[in-house]
């Protein structure tokens, strides 16, 4: 099993939650987060007074899967996410040793 982490614009994530439904995958996390990556940021005007603002708005997904839907995973995911502007994000694939469903206790592949 494999857990994807992707770090992308608040405004894609339709596209994006859509993009891994249509692939048939269903369960997903999503946190609001704030970064910056080589973009370090920018500056913006308030009341005359010019400031930086370092910490974007992000979405984070996380999702748990097996390691034969991860290619197609990430290729929906680049899809959906990408604008071709800086800033687009970024994403990881972690190894997962062991998933359980609280409710039933199932392991692995059975429980995601």
């Amino acid at each position: 099993m494999k857990k994807i982490e992707a770090i992308i614009k608040p405004f894609k994530l339709d596209e994006v939650k859509e993009a891994l439904h249509e692939i048939g995958l269903q369960g997903i996390t999503v946190t609001e987060a704030k970064g910056f990556g080589r973009q370090k940021g920018h500056t913006e005007l308030y009341r005359g007074a010019e400031y930086v603002v370092d910490f974007l708005p992000k979405v984070k997904l996380e999702i748990v899967l097996a390691d034969n839907q991860v290619e197609r995973a990430i290729e929906a995911i680049i899809a959906a996410a990408k604008t071709g502007r800086i800033g687009d994000g970024k994403i990881f694939v972690l190894n997962v040793e062991e998933a359980i469903r609280i409710r039933t206790g199932e392991r692995g592949s059975d429980a995601i």
